[in-house]
C-alpha cells in the first residue's frame, strides 16, 4: 500500500481519553495525538457515577478537530473504553441515568447475594469469568435487590463503549470483546447467559444483539457528522475494550505461544492468547477470566489492580498541597530502600477511591512490616507489589496452560514507568519486552484497517507493529533479593487470604 490512509482512534481509559490519528502507509504506522481529555469518577449523593455527557463532548470535540486537519481521507473511526461498566436506555433510546462507576459502593456484597441464588462454580461453568464486585453481572444484582427503577423500565443495555458507538450511527449493538468482560455472557454458547441471569433474577430482554471486533457499523448520524464535519466516514467496532485492542498490538511473530503480556495502565490485565476458554477447576480456583479477542480467539487473563495505588496516592498528595508528577514519584521511590514492605494491591482495602498512602500504611502495620512514611517508600512499595503480583498471576497461566513462558510483553501508558518495568522483570524472572505506550490506540486502528481490507490479517497487523515501533528490553536482576521478597509475598497474601475466610464465616454465622 503506497498511498496514505488515515483512521481515528478514539480511546477512553479510566484516567483520560484520546483521540489519535493513525496513518498507514507502506506497511508502517504513524500516530499523531489529536485530543486529550481528562476522565475519573464524579461523586454524588447517591453513588460515583462516569460523566458521559462530558466524554460525548470531548469525543466530538476530538473528531472535529481530526476533521479540519484530514477531511474526508479519514477511512474509519474506532472506539474503544474500560469493560464492566453499562447505560440503561428506555424504550425511546433515552439514556437513563448517568452510568454508575465500578468502584461504587452498591456492588458491596452482592458476590456472596449471588452466591446464595446461584453456587459460584455454577456461575464460573456458564461464563469462565473471574471473580470481581466490579463486574456487570453484580451491577445488575444490586439494582435487582434494590428494585431500581431505571432497570424496570430499561429496553436496552448498552456497555460503555456500545453507548458511544450508538450515538455516533444509531445502531444498538454489543460488541463481542467488551460484552465478554460483563460476567453475562456464556463463551461456550457465544451469547449472553439467559440461565445464570434469570437464575439472579436480571432481565434478559435488555441486552443487545453481539456483533465482533471488525463489524463496520455505517456511517456517523447526520447530525453527528453535521456538528463535527465527518461526513461520510465509517464507524468500525474494533475490540471495543481496551485490552483486547491492546493485544492486537503485541509485537510477536506469527505462530508464537509462550508468551504472557500485560496492558498496563489504571488496571494490569494480565495474560495469554487462547484458542478456546479455558474454563476448568483449576482456573476457577485461580480466579482466571476468559474474555473475548479478535477473531474468535480467548484471552486467558487476570485483572490486577495495576498503577491505580499510585495514582490514588499522587491524588492524595495533590489535595493536601503538594502536587508531584508521576516522573518524580518514580526518581523518589528509586531513591528507597528495595523489598522493605510489601502489600497485595488487590486487596479489597485498596478498592475505592480515598487516602491510599494511609491505607497502605495500614495495611502494613496490620502484617507486621515495616511501615513507609515517605512518599518514596509508599510509591516503592507500591510498585515492588504489583511486580510479585505479576508473579504469581504468571505461576497461575503457566499451570493452567501447561506452557512455559519465555518472555514477558508489556504494552500501554504504563511502559513509561520504567522502574516498574524492572520490577516485572526481577520479579518474573522472564526477559520484558516493553512497547508500544499507545498498544491500545495501535490495535484500534489495525483491527479498522483489516476490516477495510487495508490489511490482511493480524499477522500482518503485528508485522506493522514490529515494523513502526520501537521496543525495550529488561532482563531480570537481583533474582536471590526477589525470591525472598516472594516468599514473603506469599506468606502476606495467605495471611490475607485466611482472615478474609474467616470474616466470611463469621458473617455467614
Amino acid at each position: 500500500m503506497a498511498e496514505s490512509t488515515y483512521y481515528l482512534a478514539i480511546d477512553l481509559g479510566a484516567e483520560s481519553g484520546r483521540v489519535i490519528l493513525g496513518t498507514l502507509e507502506s506497511g508502517r504506522l504513524q500516530l499523531e495525538e489529536v485530543h486529550r481529555f481528562a476522565n475519573g469518577p464524579v461523586r454524588t449523593p447517591d453513588g460515583i457515577h462516569w460523566d458521559v455527557l462530558r466524554l460525548w463532548s470531548e469525543i466530538k470535540q476530538g473528531i472535529t478537530l481530526a476533521v479540519r486537519k484530514h477531511g474526508k481521507q479519514i477511512a474509519g473511526i474506532g472506539l474503544d473504553t474500560w469493560g464492566v461498566d453499562f447505560c440503561l436506555l428506555d424504550q425511546h433510546g433515552v439514556l437513563l441515568g448517568n452510568p454508575y462507576h465500578y468502584r461504587d459502593s452498591r456492588n458491596d456484597g452482592m458476590l456472596e447475594e449471588a452466591f446464595r441464588r446461584l453456587p459460584r462454580e455454577q456461575i464460573f461453568e456458564h461464563t469462565g469469568v473471574q471473580f470481581m464486585q466490579i463486574n456487570t453481572l453484580y451491577q445488575l444484582l444490586s439494582m435487582a435487590v434494590s428494585q431500581s427503577a431505571a432497570l424496570s423500565s430499561a429496553e436496552t443495555l448498552l456497555m460503555m463503549p456500545d453507548l458511544f458507538n450508538y450515538w455516533l450511527t444509531g445502531v444498538k449493538v454489543s460488541e463481542f470483546s467488551v460484552a465478554t468482560t460483563s460476567q453475562c455472557f456464556d463463551p461456550r454458547l457465544g451469547n449472553w447467559s439467559q440461565p445464570l441471569l434469570q437464575a439472579l433474577g436480571i432481565p434478559t430482554q435488555i441486552f443487545a444483539p453481539i456483533v465482533q471486533p471488525g463489524t463496520v457499523l455505517g456511517p456517523l448520524l447526520p447530525a453527528v457528522a453535521e456538528e463535527t464535519g465527518a461526513d461520510g466516514i465509517k464507524v468500525i467496532v474494533p475490540a471495543c475494550h481496551d485490552t483486547g485492542s491492546a493485544v492486537v498490538a503485541v509485537p510477536v511473530e506469527a505462530g508464537s505461544l509462550d508468551y504472557a503480556w500485560i496492558s498496563s495502565g489504571t488496571w494490569s490485565l494480565m495474560g495469554t492468547d487462547s484458542a478456546v476458554p479455558v474454563i476448568s477447576p483449576e482456573s476457577l480456583n485461580f480466579n482466571l477470566t476468559n474474555e473475548g479477542g479478535v477473531f474468535g480467539s480467548t484471552r486467558l487473563l487476570k485483572n490486577i489492580s495495576g498503577l491505580w495505588l499510585v495514582q490514588e496516592s499522587r491524588r492524595t498528595w495533590a489535595a493536601q498541597g503538594d502536587e508531584l508528577s508521576y516522573s518524580t514519584l518514580t526518581e523518589l521511590a528509586a531513591q528507597a530502600a528495595p523489598l522493605r514492605s510489601l502489600v497485595d494491591p488487590d486487596s479489597p482495602d485498596f478498592s475505592q477511591p480515598g487516602n491510599m498512602p494511609e491505607r497502605i500504611r495500614a495495611f502494613c502495620r496490620r502484617t507486621g512490616q515495616p511501615v513507609p512514611e515517605s512518599q518514596g517508600e509508599v510509591i516503592r512499595c507500591a510498585l515492588e507489589s504489583l511486580a510479585l503480583k505479576y508473579r504469581s498471576v504468571l505461576e497461575m497461566l503457566e499451570s493452567v496452560t501447561g506452557r512455559h513462558m519465555e518472555t514477558l510483553h508489556i504494552m500501554g501508558g504504563g511502559t513509561r514507568n520504567r522502574l516498574l518495568n524492572q520490577f516485572a522483570a526481577n520479579a518474573t524472572g522472564l526477559p520484558t519486552i516493553t512497547g508500544p505506550v499507545e498498544a491500545t490506540a495501535i490495535g484500534n486502528i489495525l483491527m479498522q484497517a483489516i476490516a477495510l481490507g487495508h490489511l490482511d490479517d493480524l499477522s500482518t497487523a503485528r508485522q506493522v507493529v514490529r515494523q513502526s515501533f520501537d521496543v525495550e528490553t529488561y532482563q531480570p536482576q537481583d533474582r536471590q533479593a526477589w525470591d525472598e521478597a516472594y516468599r514473603r509475598f506469599n506468606l502476606i497474601l495467605d495471611s490475607e487470604a485466611s482472615l478474609m475466610r474467616t470474616a466470611q464465616t463469621d458473617q455467614a454465622n
